[in-house]
């Protein structure tokens, strides 16, 4: 089996195995001394763990577990949080603002905690970060910036970046402005005094020494050492630095990143080592294609595709398309719920071939769920709308009665519900405007209720389908997508809708009869 995958994935256009063969080619016949292929992902500890998080963490999984499909390597993936930066701003959304002023520019780990759980800021957002990476199953370790500066792992490649400083200076000084070059320097000293970190120029360097240079903020002359947690590096130095001394093999970054990738990866270099290998996600845009920003509060969160939607759902999302920029709003939840559940069921009936083409199979790591789910989330939110249910054992009632011989008692099943009902009262209850039928609709729908009223079998959804489109024919409806649209906006309140032979098969014959004369008699449409 492990022979089949490797040739199959070496063939395949799947991104997570055209990453994966890259790796496989790199290191299949020159293991990585340290005996393992290390992937990365970042954390910035200032804020709490986003979509943008989630999105990196979940695509490099997809890449390694490919990668473990092909390769007897062991490899391993480290969520490494960079708590040793400075506080430049205050958040918005953490309590006692007025207490973090005073910590601006200090260490993150140096912090006490706003929200008085943890020992720091760093601590308490770190651990939110292992939290929301538990919650997902992801296999990762956790390492911090501040404990690797502190315990010397970081020293020996601190002295290498010290020893190429004037390389470096000339990659990076080309980038910046005027002012900036005036006081750059790949490290940033942290100050006995005040604690913070500094963003001073330095004096002079001491290679021999391994020490620094630099004038404090009161003016005094300080030499200090660069190791033992006395400088951190600034975001690009830091970065190649990091590589280096972890010998990291792969890591992805956002667009927005690509110049960052590309100077750390001459910084690397200078210091005689490589860069890891990188794959480049585009950006989330909103509902209008403007890009997704946090100080915009323009996206939308993790908490909130996972109120409305699955787990699943969002790795698929994850999974489609990373090298595409990809809108992120409401609308696109129950359309990759339904898209897994297609998914899903494909995966059951595929060969390997396919089988490994599936996102489903990326998803869960070869091991596809068996979940029962026949019924799909745009139909439960016209059942919700229909019913105007409020709670999960009305739209129970109905799925309990469609589906007869499958196990309906599914969590999966229970969740989707759930989540449907919330999305149901917040989007789709507010904006429902029913029309009220005009006197050419009246008739069709008359009509249709004699229709369905001898329809003996009402589980035979194409028996009713069929009923539906010869109402439309016999009352000249020259398009019947006209004829459909008009049943929605009267018997639903919204412009689209679900098959409706379908439909009527779960929600019942005679509470569909009851609908459409309600609608009939002006009950639907009040205004």
């Amino acid at each position: 089996m492990v022979k089949n995958i490797k040739n199959i994935a070496q063939e395949s256009s799947v991104w997570p195995f055209r990453e994966a063969c890259k790796l496989d080619k790199l290191f299949s016949k020159n293991t990585p001394k340290k005996g393992y292929i290390l992937f990365e992902t970042g954390y910035g500890p200032s804020g709490l763990p986003h979509i943008g998080t989630f999105s990196e963490v979940a695509r490099t999984t997809m890449v390694k577990n490919a990668l473990n499909k092909i390769s007897p390597i062991p490899t391993k993936l480290i969520a490494f949080s960079d708590d040793m930066d400075g506080l430049r701003k205050i958040p918005e959304n953490v309590p006692n603002k007025k207490m973090l002023e005073s910590y601006i520019d200090r260490p993150l780990s140096q912090i006490p905690d706003p929200f008085e759980k943890y020992g720091s800021f760093a601590e308490h957002n770190n651990e939110k970060l292992k939290q929301f990476l538990n919650q997902f199953g992801f296999e990762y370790e956790f390492m911090s910036s501040t404990k690797c500066y502190h315990d010397g792992i970081f020293d020996d490649t601190l002295l290498k970046i010290l020893e190429n400083y004037h390389k470096i200076m000339e990659i990076i000084l080309p980038t910046l402005g005027k002012e900036r070059r005036l006081t750059y320097s790949p490290f940033l000293p942290i100050c006995e005094k005040s604690g913070k970190v500094l963003q001073v120029p330095i004096e002079n360097i001491n290679i021999n020494n391994g020490t620094i240079k630099y004038n404090r903020e009161d003016g005094k002359s300080v030499i200090t050492e660069v190791i033992k947690g006395k400088c951190k590096l600034q975001w690009k130095a830091d970065w190649a630095m990091r590589w280096a001394a972890l010998d990291v093999n792969y890591e992805m970054n956002g667009k927005d990143l690509n110049t960052s990738y590309e100077l750390s990866k001459s910084i690397v270099t200078a210091i005689g080592h490589k860069a890891p290998i990188n794959m480049t996600y585009e950006l989330f845009l909103d509902e209008n294609g403007e890009k997704i920003s946090k100080s915009k509060g323009n996206g939308l969160s993790l908490e909130d595709w996972l109120t409305y939607g699955t787990k699943e759902s969002l790795s698929l999302y994850m999974f489609q398309n990373p090298q595409r920029a990809k809108k992120l709003y409401f609308d696109v939840i129950p359309k990759h719920v339904d898209e897994y559940t297609r998914f899903l069921n494909s995966a059951k009936k595929e060969e390997i071939d396919d089988l490994l083409k599936n996102p489903t199979w990326h998803i869960h790591n070869g091991k596809i769920p068996k979940i029962y789910n026949q019924i799909s989330y745009y139909m439960l939110l016209n059942l919700a709308s229909a019913s105007n249910a409020t709670s999960p054992e009305i739209l129970r009632g109905f799925i309990d009665k469609y589906i007869k011989t499958t196990n309906t008692k599914d969590s999966y099943l229970d969740t989707l519900i759930g989540k449907v009902l919330k999305y149901y009262k917040d989007f789709i209850h507010p904006n429902k405007k029913y029309k009220k039928p005009n006197k050419k609709e009246i008739i069709a729908l008359k009509e249709l209720i004699d229709r369905i009223s001898n329809i003996k079998n009402e589980s035979d959804h194409q028996s009713i389908q069929y009923e539906i489109y010869e109402t439309g024919k016999n009352n000249n409806y020259e398009n019947l997508k006209d004829w459909f649209s008009c049943l929605y906006e009267i018997l639903l309140g919204q412009k689209d809708g679900p098959r409706m032979g379908s439909f009527i098969s779960i929600y019942g014959s005679k509470k569909t009869i009851n609908l459409i004369q309600e609608a009939i008699d002006g009950k639907l449409a009040k205004n």
